[in-house]
């Protein structure tokens, strides 16, 4: 990619490129069982900001890795993605009916087919890592790269996170309790994004890694709390999804716990932590700080 592309240019071409990845890398529609495999390609494609990959790409920039050393990598974590959006839609769940601009996976097929499709793109992301030709690492960045995606999605991660909203429905959490659930629930992806483009460079200091996984804790955290802010302030056609739902579902969000006010500030801050956590990158990082910013000033 052109490094003096814009942010908006390098956006579209990582999409692009990640568009381009999951679909190669995805069951052809075709094939048996093919209901199954519309419905994995149905929420995966066309559709999305697709930020995972985006970051994952970002990095591999900041380090000076090529991208066809990465598509393997942010497609695994755009299938854990996608699969957990599948299955937080669900009726057991948060019970949503619209996902980036159309029906959820319930919706257009049913419930079991939804349920299939997640476990489907789950597995699939990890077969991606275990066996993709695009990830030239050595074996044990490989198991580590695996290791990380496999924790960011579990009990201790994204799945444990969701575990802990679905018990707070309704009580009083304070600030710590939130960003712990956070921390897992959306944070734990977005690390992993960053974590996984570091350990495809296997000769990366310690030092610089941990930078990248600190700028990751905190832009992780600032999605949420901008997430909170628009289920307030925003529209459902703007957000692709239903606006509202976490207040109508009585569900702790920073705006409750900080109002809006003080929820923006807390974005602020976490992108200030963020870009200084960036100090001593060169400019190739720049696409990286320009993330930062944008996932505080987005607006759906």
């Amino acid at each position: 990619m052109n490094p003096e592309l814009s942010l908006n240019d390098f956006m579209s071409a990582c999409q692009a490129r990640a568009e381009a990845a999951l679909d190669a890398r995805l069951p052809v529609p075709v094939k048996i069982p093919e209901r199954l495999h519309q419905a994995m390609r149905y929420s995966t494609l066309g559709g999305g900001k697709r930020l995972r990959p985006l970051l994952t790409y970002a990095t591999g920039h900041a380090l000076g890795l090529t991208p066809d050393l990465l598509d393997g990598l942010a497609c695994a974590v755009e299938f854990i993605h996608v699969y957990s959006l599948i299955h937080d839609d669900l009726p057991a769940m948060d019970d949503d009916d619209l996902r980036r601009g159309k029906p959820t996976c319930h919706k257009a097929f049913d419930e079991a087919m939804a349920i299939l499709a997640g476990d489907s793109l789950q597995a699939l992301a990890f077969h991606v890592l275990a066996s993709d030709p695009s990830i030239q690492v050595p074996l044990e960045n490989r198991i580590q790269m695996i290791e990380t995606l496999a924790t960011a999605s579990g009990s201790c991660g994204m799945a444990g996170g969701q575990a802990i909203d679905l018990d707070s429905i309704g009580k009083a959490l304070d600030l710590p309790g939130l960003e712990t659930m956070h921390i897992r629930k959306t944070g734990a992806l977005i690390r992993a994004s960053v974590r996984m483009a570091a350990l495809a460079k296997p000769d990366l200091q310690q030092h610089i890694a941990d930078k990248l996984d600190h700028y990751a804790k905190c832009i992780g955290l600032a999605f949420q709390i901008q997430d909170d802010i628009l289920d307030e302030e925003s529209d459902t056609q703007t957000l692709g999804k239903t606006q509202g739902k976490d207040r109508d579902n009585n569900k702790p969000t920073y705006p409750a716990l900080l109002g809006l006010a003080g929820a923006k500030e807390k974005a602020a801050d976490l992108h200030d932590q963020a870009i200084r956590s960036l100090a001593g990158f060169a400019k190739e990082a720049d696409y990286l700080r320009e993330i930062s910013a944008f996932i505080v000033q987005r607006k759906s």
